[in-house]
Parts: structure tokens; sequence; C-alpha cells
């Protein structure tokens, strides 16, 4: 063989073993609810998904490719998502991101779980960036499953803590949550955490999820308990009209909640919400770093970010960290190796340190008690109010125990 043939076929030689080593670019899927009437919180988690992936392409993706982000509109519902969960494997989807409701999260997780073992070698990862639910790190978790938010103990124990130390939660509380397994664990939850702050469930109540309009009869029955705090899961219309209620009977109590950041829950319930407190992962208003993180948010999305964007920013923050740790294999991505990769993630957020609970795939995040007042730099919702930072908790103080029904089988 002469030289120039040789060095055309090591040339292709080479040009095959680029090829083969690039292989296609990594495919990620956000399978949320994009429209309807329930689409508000699914945009934003596309926002924050869409936000994070870019910031990972312009540090070089993965594998010299920038990795694409599909969306898949579920519709709201958990038969939909199961649909748009084959359709985004199907289109070659390695990770799937959802968070806006745990009844779906549910479907989602079962769904990759039954892929995984019908197609090893072809794992999927599922990313719960928002169902709260306990069952999805108890006797749901497995090992391909991580989520990056919180849960109703985490809540509780933050939200208890905080008030009694700034002597507001009282020795009477109330607990109202809506009756399906997020109210449940919100329910359980204010009750095992009587003793830590020394209160007593006057009474417990579990009601429609959306369907009532009128909660004066509920209202009487937290006055008759002689209630001073209400604890609530509750979120969107079932939390505002509570409120509203309580003010048009003249019922002076306070509120700890947990989704009273959502965008509009200010601008909707008005004066009512001052004095109020949340339990949330992420306030503006705590540090230079909060507000750093929440200026270079905006100057990409147009708003600052709230609710339930920081935690999916900083959840795949740690995606990123873990990708930058997993060697392409034959050009292709190795879902177990980079879910044994996410396990040893620890990141420092604004917020502070966050990492990966290897037991059960719960991440360990700080949070943060707030408090509704006009005292604030970061007006919310075109209102006078915002959320003045009352105490701050590291994710170790904030973390509750792992379920005993978490039985994660770990890859041999």
């Amino acid at each position: 063989m002469n030289k120039t043939k040789l060095a055309l076929l090591l040339s292709a030689c080479g040009l095959a073993a680029v090829t083969s080593a690039q292989a296609a670019p990594l495919k990620v899927a956000l399978v949320e609810t994009l429209s309807g009437p329930q689409a508000s919180t699914g945009l934003m988690y596309r926002a924050a998904a869409k936000y994070q992936i870019s910031n990972i392409n312009d540090a070089g993706g993965w594998n010299g490719q920038a990795i694409e982000i599909g969306e898949y509109d579920n519709q709201g519902g958990p038969a939909g998502a199961s649909d748009k969960v084959k359709a985004a494997i199907a289109d070659g989807a390695r990770i799937i991101i959802q968070g806006s409701s745990s009844a779906v999260s549910g479907q989602i997780t079962e769904d990759v779980r039954k892929h995984n073992i019908r197609n090893p070698g072809k794992e999927v990862l599922f990313l719960n960036m928002g169902g709260e639910a306990l069952e999805l790190t108890g006797d749901k978790c497995h090992f391909y499953h991580f989520r990056f938010t919180t849960n109703a103990p985490i809540r509780v124990k933050t939200l208890v803590m905080a008030m009694q130390e700034a002597n507001e939660l009282g020795s009477k509380v109330y607990s109202m949550n809506q009756n399906y397994s997020w109210g449940a664990d919100m329910e359980k939850s204010i009750k095992e955490f009587a003793g830590t702050g020394n209160y007593q469930v006057v009474e417990s109540t579990l009601h429609d999820v959306n369907r009532v309009q009128d909660f004066s009869p509920y209202v009487s029955k937290i006055k008759a308990s002689g209630a001073e705090t209400v604890l609530t899961g509750n979120w969107s219309n079932d939390l505002l009209l509570l409120m509203k209620a309580t003010r048009d009977a003249g019922l002076k109590v306070r509120f700890g909640t947990v989704f009273l950041d959502q965008v509009g829950n200010l601008a909707n319930a008005g004066d009512i919400a001052l004095g109020h407190y949340i339990s949330h992962a992420y306030n503006i208003e705590l540090n230079p770093e909060t507000e750093s993180f929440a200026e270079k948010y905006k100057a990409k999305t147009g708003h600052y970010p709230t609710f339930i964007e920081p935690q999916t920013v900083f959840g795949l923050q740690m995606l990123g960290e873990a990708l930058q740790a997993t060697q392409p294999e034959d050009g292709n991505l190795n879902v177990t190796q980079l879910a044994l990769n996410l396990e040893k993630v620890t990141i420092t957020t604004p917020m502070g340190e966050t990492s990966m609970r290897v037991e059960d795939h719960q991440v360990l995040l700080p949070m943060v008690v707030s408090k509704v007042s006009r005292d604030v730099k970061y007006k919310v919702d075109d209102t006078d109010m915002g959320f003045q930072v009352v105490k701050r908790f590291t994710g170790a103080q904030a973390a509750n125990p792992v379920e005993a029904t978490c039985k994660m089988k770990r890859p041999a």
C-alpha cells in the first residue's frame, strides 16, 4: 500500500473514530403541563430548566456537544404524562425532568422504574424537581429517581422551629390540608412535630382539592377550636380562599404555609397575607449571593426567580456536575454511572451547601422561613409586600430521616 492510500485510510479511520465518539447529542425531556389553565407552574419549570441547560451548554455541554432539551406537554395528568414519557424515550431522551404534581411524579417514577427493568443498559433517569409526596422517597423510591425538592416533614419542621423561636407559633394549632397524598403527609407531620413546637393540634381537616368555593364553615371550625395558628400545605385557590374567609370572619390567626410564594398569591391575597409565614427553598432577600443569582436569572428570563424555579436551577446544576464526572462510553451516556456520580455531588448555591442523600436520593438543601412584610427590598407581584427572612436552615438542619419504607435496590 502506498503512502497516499495509507494516509487516506488512516484519515478515514480517524474520522470514523471521532464520529463514533461524538455519537448523538444527549437528550433531556421536560414532561410538564405546558398548556391549559394549570400551565403556569409547568411554564416556570420550563424557564428554569432552559436557563440551567443553557448554562451547562455554555460551559461545553456533554461529550463536546450541546445538550438538547425536548418539551412534552403532559396536559396536567398522570395518563398524559405516561404517554409523553414513552414518546420522550422513543425519541432518545435519557433524562426526564418533571415537578408540578406529586401524582404525575408518582406515575413517571413508576414508568421509569419499569422501563429500566425491561431495558438493562438503556436506563433512563428521572429528576423530580417538585413532587413532594413522601412515598416518592418512601415505598416508591428507586435508584433512578432523584428528588431535588422538599417534603412535608422538612416544610413543617422548619416552619415550627422558626415560628416558635419568633414566639409566633402559639400553643394551639389547626391542621388544614387538601385530601390527597400531599395533604395527608402534611397532616401527619403537623401532628409529629407538636412535641418539638410545644403545641396541641386542636383539630385536623382534610378537604377536597380545588373544589371548595366557600371556606366559611371551615373558618367557623377554626374559630371554635381556639387555634392561634393554622398550619397548611394548601396551594392555589385553596390557600387564598381560606385566608380570605378568615379575614371576612374577622378571625385573627397566623398562617404557616409552604406555597404562599406561588406567583400571583400575594397580589390575590392582598393585605391579609401580611404577617403570615412560609417555609421555602429560596429567598432573594437572604444575602448578596441570592440577589446576584436573581439578577443573572432575570437578565436571561425577564423575571426574578421564585417559587420552584431556584430549586430546579440548583438541581440541574448538580446534574451538570455529575455529567462532567461521567465519561462517554463509545460516545454514549452510561445512565447508571451518571446516577452513581450524582449521588456524590455537593454544590454551594447562593442559599448554601446542597448535597444528595445516597440512601433515598432526597436532596439535602438549605431552607428559609420568611414572613410577609412591607419592610423588604424586593416587592412581589407588583404589590408593596415581599418575604422578610426570619430564619435560615442548613440542609442538615432541615433534613428528615430516611423513610423506613424505602428499600432501594442498587445496581450490581
